[in-house]
């Protein structure tokens, strides 16, 4: 008889990558996440491929290059000819079950125009069986919310205003000290606990995968007591920026744009005037109340790891805690996930591997670089599935086992599309086509290059200027790494070109496949 194996995805949002006590962020309290780090293998330079939410999880659940499913941005559309992890766990006899969020639009070839998934900013994506869904409208969570008993106000999101405070938009404090009115254990983090347990406890001992989605720390930035409170603004890290907006706005006109157009209010539910314009004492108040909420996810994390160990299934389950993209919390005079910067594309990433192969390497830290597009063929390996040709990602069981594969990657890619949507508009800002919109880095220890469609290119020296604050794309000193790392970059995207097809020919006895 097989062995039962289960997979436990944790995909949280927002939540940058080196923010981890075992990557040496010390001053977060996060006993159950770090007892993942010590039980299994960290990643310190795990990255996305692309931001945001929409276009990041397209990437984490297809295996592919935003430069191949073209899902740019959120409300964009996945092309339905490519297959998904939960379509492949479909295929290999699981159910693939999701508590939270994907943000995805379907192909309009494949539905009427009609579909009330246009309407939305996106909806569970294809291939996967939803138990506890949040977007696109939160109805199940207020639902949840409301049969407790709770009174929800006119505004349902206003349940994330401190007590007292104005409605949405109207006090201009952007106050986060404060807790949020609504009680830790009505949470929407609590909740998405509640859902996955509840479908784990259905299960009656059969094999399951679950995608176990958190929305935090993603904004609106204030917490549930005692979270809200947990952290001192004096203790957080200073954010790594220039002395002033304007310096680091001189770096790049894509900078200079988010600088000057990105506003507090889509971060602080009462917040008014730019994110460039917080002080150091309110950045650190933001990071102070940005690690409570994650704290909060840690604590829930341990409700559904001691139900794991309670009910014997701790030792046949496959953790993945990863993350869709970063968050800037400042740095650079930045908030949100956009432009080119670290904080916005490193992620976490810990695969807890329960089998007898991954003993030798319990509480390590890898150092190479490794990409979202490896979740999907680590979780189909790791079941003894097929990988799809279509992926462009690696599975990571070789580094759960000690055996590093000597042919790995030397260095990270990820994309940025910065087309005209909702209300950030850098495009007509910048005068530059739709369609010209487009960031590609490509990075390792020495270098990091990003080339721009119709923008000039940056160079940083990482190694002289780690916080990336000059560009040397213009030194003529740096011309040769400059055109090194421009050839780099055109040789991953010929290397990575969209091959789902490529590896089928017709021949005289029929259709032949090749693999790569």
């Amino acid at each position: 008889m097989q062995a039962v194996k289960n997979v436990l995805l944790i995909v949280v949002d927002q939540w940058r990558g080196l923010m981890l006590p075992k990557l040496g962020a010390h001053y977060l309290k996060l006993p159950n996440i770090d007892r993942l780090c010590a039980e299994g293998v960290t990643f310190r330079n795990h990255f996305t491929q692309c931001a945001p939410c929409g276009p990041a999880r397209a990437s984490l659940l297809t295996s592919l290059y935003l430069m191949n499913h073209r899902a740019v941005q959120n409300t964009i559309p996945l092309d339905s000819r490519f297959t998904n992890l939960g379509h492949e766990l479909r295929r290999g006899g699981y159910d693939p079950a999701l508590v939270g969020y994907t943000t995805t639009t379907p192909d309009p070839r494949t539905t009427g125009a009609h579909d009330p998934r246009f309407l939305v900013l996106g909806d569970i994506m294809d291939g996967f069986r939803p138990v506890g869904a949040f977007e696109p409208y939160k109805d199940a969570y207020f639902g949840w919310v409301a049969s407790h008993g709770y009174k929800l106000p006119e505004n349902r999101e206003d349940i994330w205003l401190p007590e007292g405070a104005e409605p949405a938009g109207e006090s201009g404090s952007g106050a986060t000290a404060r807790p949020a009115r609504i009680p830790r254990e009505l949470s929407d983090t609590a909740w998405f606990t509640e859902r996955g347990l509840s479908y784990l406890r259905g299960r009656g001992g059969r094999p399951w995968f679950l995608h176990l989605g958190y929305h935090r720390p993603h904004p609106p930035f204030i917490a549930p007591a005692p979270y809200h409170a947990m952290y001192r603004p004096e203790d957080m890290p200073k954010a790594v920026r220039a002395a002033s907006a304007a310096a680091e706005a001189a770096q790049h006109p894509l900078l200079a744009y988010y600088v000057d157009n990105i506003s507090q209010a889509s971060f602080f539910q009462d917040g008014k005037g730019l994110g460039s314009a917080m002080s150091e004492a309110q950045v650190a108040q933001m990071r102070a109340t940005y690690c409570g909420l994650m704290s909060e996810i840690d604590d829930q994390l341990g409700r559904v790891c001691d139900y794991l160990k309670q009910t014997g299934q701790w030792d046949s389950t496959l953790i993945v805690f990863t993350c869709d993209h970063g968050e800037q919390l400042g740095d650079h005079h930045l908030l949100g996930k956009i432009g080119y910067g670290d904080e916005s594309f490193r992620i976490p990433m810990i695969v807890r591997d329960p089998r007898a192969e991954a003993n030798g390497t319990r509480g390590t830290v890898i150092e190479r670089f490794t990409e979202t597009i490896d979740t999907m063929p680590t979780i189909l390996e790791w079941l003894g599935l097929p990988v799809p040709r279509q992926c462009d990602g690696r599975s990571l069981l070789a580094f759960c086992e000690g055996q590093p594969p000597r042919d790995w990657r030397r260095e990270v890619h990820y994309e940025f599309d910065f087309r005209d949507l909702y209300y950030s508009k850098p495009e007509s800002a910048l005068g530059i086509a739709m369609d010209k919109c487009s960031l590609a880095v490509v990075q390792d220890e020495a270098f990091k290059y990003v080339h721009f469609a119709a923008l000039p290119p940056l160079l940083f020296d990482l190694r002289d200027d780690p916080g990336q604050f000059v560009n040397r794309a213009a030194d003529p000193a740096y011309a040769r790494p400059l055109a090194d790392y421009a050839a780099r970059m055109l040789d991953w995207r010929l290397g990575f070109a969209d091959r789902t097809l490529t590896g089928y020919r017709a021949t005289p006895n029929g259709l032949e496949t090749r693999a790569a």
